[in-house]
C-alpha cells in the first residue's frame, strides 16, 4: 500500500491595504482557520490527479507544463502552472493522486484560490524539491500559476499571506524580496470578533472589472514612464493632475488616489497594532472602507443597479455596528465579502440581524491561523 501524506493551506483575509500589492504597495493581512487540505498518494502515471468535493476530477500530464488558453480560469491551469514552475526549478516532478476538500468556499473573499496554489506548491515543495523553498517563494510560485496560467492578474497579497501564516505586514516594494514582518495581535483580547460577511454575490463574470483596476492604474503609470504607483512619489502624481486629466480617465485618476492614502494607511495600522492602539486602527478600517467605495469604485460593477449585493451588505454593518467596530470592502470587491471588526458584546446581535437579511452562514467569525501552508504527516 502506498504511503499517504496529508497538507493543509489556510484561507486568507485582508486585514488591510486594498488593491494595494499590485502596485508594489504594503498590506496587512492574515491567515485564518478555514483551510483545504489534501490527502496524497504518489502513482506511476507522470499524473496530477485531483479530486474535490463537488467537481470533477482534474487531470495534468507532467510532460506537457505550457500554458493552454483553453485552461484559462481553470483549476487545471492552477496545477499546470504551480507543477511548471517547480519543473522550472529543477525539481524531479512526480505525478500523485489528492484528494481534496476544503473549508475555504470559492467566492467567499478568504481566497480559496491562494489557499489550493498553496496546498500545491507545499505539495511539490515537500516531495520533489527537498523544502528548499521558502513560504515566500511558494507563495510566488502560486502568483505565477494564477497570472500566467489561470490568466488573472492578481497581486502577491493572497498567496503570500495563506503560504506564512499567522498576521502579516507585507512591503512589495520588490516583489522579487517582499518584506515580510509578522505581528502578534489579538483581535479577542481587544474585545472585538473578525467577522467576514458574505454578500451572497460571487465573482464569476468579473475578471474585467477586476483587471480594469490594475488596467487603468498602468495608464497613469504610463504617463510618468513608469510601471507601477510606487515608483512615482505622490508629490509628483499631484502635481501632475492637470496634463494627466487629459490622458486618462477621472476614475483611474481616483484610483490612483486610492492607493496612494491607503498605502499611508497600511503603515500607521501597522504601527497602531504594534502599539496596542487598537482605536486608531478601527479608526483607520473605517477610512479604508470610505476610500475603496469614493475613490477605488470596487463595491458595484459598472452599470449594475438592480444587484448590488456588497452595498447593501455594507450599509448592513453600518447600521448595525451604530459607530462602533469599524467595517469595510474585503479582498478584490464587486462581490463576495466584507469585513467587520464588531466589540464582543454586540457580537450575536450582530451577527443575527446580518444573517437576517442576507441568510444562514452569511456571517462567518474568524480566527486567525498561526501556521500557514504545512504537511501534517
Amino acid at each position: 500500500m502506498r504511503e499517504m501524506y496529508c497538507f493543509s493551506a489556510p484561507g486568507r483575509t485582508e486585514i488591510s491595504g486594498n488593491h494595494t500589492d499590485h502596485q508594489h504597495g504594503c498590506v496587512l493581512a492574515a491567515a485564518v482557520n478555514l483551510e483545504t487540505v489534501a490527502q496524497v498518494t504518489l502513482n506511476d502515471l507522470g499524473r496530477i490527479c485531483v479530486r474535490s468535493e463537488g467537481y470533477a476530477p482534474v487531470e495534468i500530464d507532467l510532460r506537457d507544463l505550457t500554458v493552454r488558453e483553453e485552461e484559462k480560469n481553470t483549476t487545471a491551469a492552477l496545477i499546470r502552472g504551480v507543477a511548471a514552475a517547480f519543473a522550472q526549478r529543477g525539481a524531479k516532478l512526480q505525478g500523485f493522486d489528492a484528494e481534496v476538500r476544503s473549508t475555504v468556499l470559492p467566492g467567499s473573499g478568504l481566497s480559496s484560490s491562494a489557499a489550493f496554489e498553496v496546498l500545491m506548491g507545499t505539495i511539490c515543495n515537500e516531495l520533489f524539491y527537498d523544502r528548499k523553498l521558502s513560504a515566500v517563494e511558494i507563495a510566488q510560485i502560486g502568483q505565477y500559476a494564477e497570472n500566467v496560467y489561470f490568466g488573472k492578474p492578481c497581486g502577491l497579497m493572497d498567496q503570500t499571506a495563506s503560504s506564512v501564516g499567522g498576521m502579516v505586514y507585507i512591503d512589495f516594494a520588490d516583489p522579487a524580496e517582499p518584506v515580510v514582518k509578522k505581528l502578534n495581535f489579538d483581535f479577542a483580547k481587544a474585545g472585538h470578533a473578525l467577522c467576514i460577511i458574505d454578500s451572497g454575490a460571487d465573482h464569476a463574470d468579473l475578471t474585467e472589472e477586476y483587471a480594469a483596476i490594475p488596467g487603468e492604474l498602468k495608464q497613469v503609470c504610463a504617463f510618468f514612464g513608469k510601471e507601477f504607483l510606487r515608483q512615482i512619489p505622490e508629490a509628483d502624481f499631484f502635481t501632475a493632475l492637470p496634463g494627466l486629466r487629459h490622458r486618462v480617465s477621472d476614475r483611474a485618476i481616483l484610483r490612483a488616489i486610492h492607493f496612494y492614502q491607503e498605502n499611508t494607511r497600511v503603515k500607521k495600522q501597522e504601527q497602531a497594532l504594534r502599539e496596542g492602539d487598537f482605536g486608531t486602527f478601527l479608526r483607520l478600517v473605517t477610512e479604508s472602507g470610505r476610500s475603496s467605495w469614493m475613490y477605488l469604485q470596487n463595491i458595484t460593477p459598472a452599470g449594475a443597479t438592480e444587484h448590488q449585493d456588497v452595498a447593501v451588505a455594507l450599509a448592513l454593518c453600518d447600521t448595525l455596528l451604530q459607530g462602533r467596530g469599524a467595517y469595510r470592502v474585503h479582498g478584490g470587491g464587486f462581490a463576495g465579502t466584507v469585513q467587520a471588526f464588531v466589540p464582543l458584546n454586540m457580537l450575536d446581535a450582530f451577527k443575527s440581524g446580518i444573517e437576517r437579511v442576507l441568510g444562514e452562514e452569511s456571517c462567518h467569525v474568524l480566527s486567525i491561523r498561526p501556521q500557514g501552508g504545512i504537511r501534517v504527516k
